[in-house]
């Protein structure tokens, strides 16, 4: 498959600082390659201000029109959200395809989503970033073709009227309400059966998939790419005390994550919200891994899950080789693809929710063998003796006050 050729443009304002300005077009220049494009150069402009018209200076325009033309480019990238009249406007001066980032990231989404929930949402999140862009796009249009920003609704529905675009997308709110009241009865039911849940988040590309495939033992999409996992997924998991949480792999947040992602994510992301402890797994070998723990935090906190207990997974360092200085606590420094690492993790995991737990010890008798098992599944037991005499157990052990069982452990004791 010939790969398309494309030049990324970056306006730099005084707003955003040199650090974040150069990441998030490192950012950009990944998001292109996950869409199999060719990145030939990159543009930068200082400026005061975005351009009105145009998003960057008439000047740079007229030169990128040069390099465009010399070079055969087949699409100009933006590292912003353009307004309708900016994309147009440019695209008629370059005479190509122009792409800004909430559509590049729109169409990483729709070539990622499986489940038809995820499928809903990207083409929800779609049509309405399309809706007020489709008044004079008939050029625009001609441009379109094939290959990178076209998947998802396609050209037919563009073409349609604003009538069938607001109906459709009525549809689709409706059929993902249903989703989230399936979703909601599932958590209701999770929590009557006091199931503890950790949800996995982080940047995106640092490792979240590949480290809930060697936790849960199963094979989830992990590959080298941005925004590989759209989809949640929860799986049991057994830590070494014998007690069993849910765990959920999430989607990888990123800088200016487009707003309407955040609102039509919304219901993937409330496992995050719904969750009782947090790994926030953060790619150590990045130079950039402080930026994206900041990013991380601060949408942790616009989603109200901010004071949800949380441990930092500084993963990759097998390929960190300088020495390694951790931004938050508590923290652990590892390798998802080391087996040690990953029974390291996991006792430090229980370290983490012995800290903040209410420690117990019970008398119980041996025919309280129901209660017996739920202890060792839903608490953390750190020591169990069974006096032969009596017959009974003497456990003791950490467990959480949310848990249906802290009652009946303080009022056996």
């Amino acid at each position: 498959m010939l790969k398309e050729q494309a030049i990324l443009i970056g306006c730099h304002t005084g707003k955003q600082s040199e650090e974040s300005f150069h990441t998030s077009m490192d950012e950009l220049k990944a998001l292109a390659l996950t869409v199999n494009a060719e990145v030939v150069e990159t543009f930068i402009q200082k400026r005061d201000q975005i351009h009105s018209a145009l998003y960057i200076g008439t000047g740079k325009v007229e030169e990128i029109k040069e390099f465009v033309s010399e070079q055969e480019i087949d699409i100009a990238i933006v590292n912003s959200e353009l307004s309708p009249s900016q994309a147009r406007n440019l695209s008629e001066h370059l005479e190509i395809k122009v792409l800004d980032r909430t559509q590049l990231i729109l169409d990483i989404f729709a070539m990622r989503a499986r489940t038809k929930e995820g499928k809903l949402q990207v083409e929800l999140a779609q049509l309405e970033y399309l809706l007020p862009r489709l008044h004079g796009q008939g050029v625009a249009l001609s441009r379109l073709g094939g290959g990178i920003g076209t998947r998802g609704p396609g050209e037919t529905k563009l073409e349609t009227d604003r009538r069938h675009i607001r109906r459709r997308i009525t549809e689709i709110k409706r059929a993902i309400d249903q989703v989230v009241k399936q979703r909601q009865q599932y958590r209701e039911r999770r929590k009557k059966n006091s199931a503890f849940q950790i949800s996995i988040v982080g940047y995106t590309n640092a490792g979240k998939s590949t480290l809930f495939n060697r936790l849960t033992q199963t094979e989830s999409l992990a590959e080298d790419k941005l925004f590989a996992t759209l989809d949640p997924m929860t799986r049991k998991i057994t830590l070494p005390s014998g007690f069993q949480p849910l765990i959920s792999d999430t989607v990888g947040f990123i800088q200016e994550l487009p707003t309407t992602l955040i609102a039509a994510f919304r219901s993937t992301l409330e496992e995050v919200i719904e969750a009782d402890f947090i790994l926030h797994v953060v790619d150590c070998s990045n130079r950039h891994y402080v930026e994206h723990e900041k990013t991380v935090h601060e949408i942790l906190n616009e989603l109200g899950a901010g004071n949800i207990p949380i441990l930092t997974v500084y993963n990759k360092s097998d390929l960190n080789s300088e020495s390694f200085i951790p931004y938050t606590t508590p923290h652990i420094l590892m390798s998802a693809l080391d087996n040690e690492d990953l029974h390291r993790l996991k006792l430090t995991i229980e370290q983490t929710l012995m800290d903040v737990w209410e420690s117990y010890e019970v008398k119980l008798k041996s025919s309280k063998g129901k209660l017996i098992n739920q202890l060792k599944r839903d608490t953390i037991i750190t020591t169990e003796t069974f006096n032969e005499d009596d017959e009974t157990y003497v456990i003791e052990g950490f467990v959480s006050k949310d848990s249906p069982l802290y009652t009946n452990i303080t009022q056996s004791e």
